[in-house]
């Protein structure tokens, strides 16, 4: 029975009534899952398929010098002089074994996992759930940008997953984290959906997370995220916890982000996102008067002969609806566009002095050579300005200076140092580093150096 209570409190000569929606607890049935002595409640038939579609990953890397210590502090050559390597057993070079996971999701052997699992991998071996049989595996492309890669092992009739419009995920769905880390065999954890299109989480660049708490060990990264049906809705990616453990907050990517990338990774081998030109912030409380809602993304810049441009798109328009399909914040605009086809024409909804206007865009392919200056390679690294656009499309602080690293190459010096896409060197030796020519000039010679790079908010050193 639902009642309402009404309460009054004095405070002074303060009358304040509150008002409570009660339940009194009566005449509510528990039924006992255990009633039927014949009957278990489980999952298990649901899960069968899927768990024969995740697969451990083992990527062997060669790791340098300067990781033969957890502490960088031993890896500054001014510090190791005084060590004996003999003595230590300093290896110059060793291999290493990172574990994962992987979903197959083609009959034919394709696999995706997550493109950390498999980056810089020299040799990469999978083994299945169903038959324990290893096999070995060949990168067909990788997205770092999603942290998504394709990899294919050879082969007929696997057992490929089942993939779920991740659109119709909600939350409060039962979910299950599957992963197959292979020191411990395949584990199966279970949960909810708490959130769906979860951005700003700084993992990458394009987030567009299904949020879990379902428990997400390490070595789960690639494995498969399922419904109460057994039909994918996500690959596990990333987990936030307190203390490092394997409780927290699991984030995967969504089953049709994962779609699309795969099939055009499959296809041709790179993943080309579309290009608007426009940078864009979300709308403030401060800003809530001037435009009405708190929904959409504000037009900051146009960039010239972009898409934007041709299509009337000035700065302090506030974007809406792209396609019919209401934009709830920056980001939501930026994984939207980034999900098109390049060249492809969308319709823009944009708020404009008070008035909605719609107009038509022709998108355009990202071309970062031509937007972001010349480009300079160092050991297997492509080496960029770094611009006041780029800047502002990676949300850095206008006082950070340096060069970016663009693109690393597979089994290049670089990517054995550790350097990433996206890592910003502000340091060589005791030289600060302030475009290009600065670079060049630090690393004319072939001798070892220090280089201090800015990577997700910190400063550290690594050797090349």
């Amino acid at each position: 029975m639902i009642k309402n209570i009404f309460l009054i409190l004095s405070f002074s000569a303060m009358l304040i009534a509150i008002e409570f929606n009660e339940h009194d607890g009566k005449n509510i049935q528990r039924l006992n899952p255990a009633q039927d002595k014949k009957t278990v409640l489980s999952y298990s038939e649901s899960l069968k398929d899927a768990r024969k579609s995740v697969v451990n990953i083992s990527a062997q890397k060669s790791v340098g010098q300067h990781h033969a210590f957890g502490n960088e502090f031993f890896n500054d050559p001014f510090f190791r002089q005084f060590f004996d390597s003999r003595r230590f057993n300093i290896p110059k070079e060793r291999k290493d074994n990172s574990l994962g996971s992987g979903v197959i999701v083609t009959k034919d052997g394709y696999i995706i996992t997550n493109n950390h699992v498999v980056e810089g991998a020299e040799k990469i071996t999978v083994t299945t759930a169903s038959n324990n049989k290893e096999y070995e595996a060949k990168i067909i492309g990788v997205d770092a940008k999603s942290d998504l890669a394709v990899i294919k092992i050879e082969g007929k009739n696997f057992d490929a997953i089942t993939l779920y419009d991740s659109d119709s995920v909600e939350v409060g769905d039962v979910v299950f984290a599957i992963g197959n880390p292979f020191a411990v065999g395949q584990t199966i954890t279970q949960g909810i959906v708490s959130a769906t299109n979860r951005s700003s989480v700084g993992i990458v660049e394009y987030e567009d997370f299904i949020q879990t708490d379902a428990s997400i060990n390490p070595g789960n990264s690639g494995g498969a995220l399922v419904n109460s049906l057994g039909y994918l809705i996500g690959i596990n990616s990333a987990i936030i916890t307190k203390g490092g453990g394997n409780i927290g907050i699991g984030f995967a990517i969504p089953s049709n982000m994962v779609k699309k990338i795969t099939k055009t990774l499959i296809e041709k081998g790179k993943f080309q996102r579309a290009y608007l030109g426009v940078t864009i912030s979300d709308v403030t409380d401060e800003l809530f008067d001037f435009y009405g809602t708190k929904e959409g993304a504000i037009v900051m810049t146009v960039q010239k002969d972009s898409a934007a441009q041709n299509a009337g798109i000035k700065r302090g328009d506030l974007i809406v609806k792209i396609n019919d399909k209401s934009i709830k914040d920056s980001n939501m605009l930026k994984n939207i566009i980034g999900s098109f086809d390049t060249e492809q024409k969308i319709n823009i909804e944009y708020l404009r002095d008070g008035k909605i206007s719609r107009t038509d865009a022709k998108l355009q392919l990202i071309q970062e050579e031509s937007r972001d200056g010349a480009f300079y390679e160092y050991e297997g690294a492509s080496i960029s300005e770094l611009t006041n656009e780029i800047k502002s499309k990676h949300k850095l602080e206008e006082s950070i200076n340096g060069v970016i690293v663009m693109e690393v190459k597979r089994d290049s010096n670089a990517i054995k140092a550790g350097l990433l896409a996206g890592d910003i060197i502000v340091q060589i030796e005791r030289k600060e580093i302030e475009n290009l020519k600065d670079f060049q000039d630090s690393t004319k010679d072939k001798n070892k150096k220090r280089f201090f790079v800015y990577r997700s908010g910190a400063i550290f050193v690594l050797v090349l």
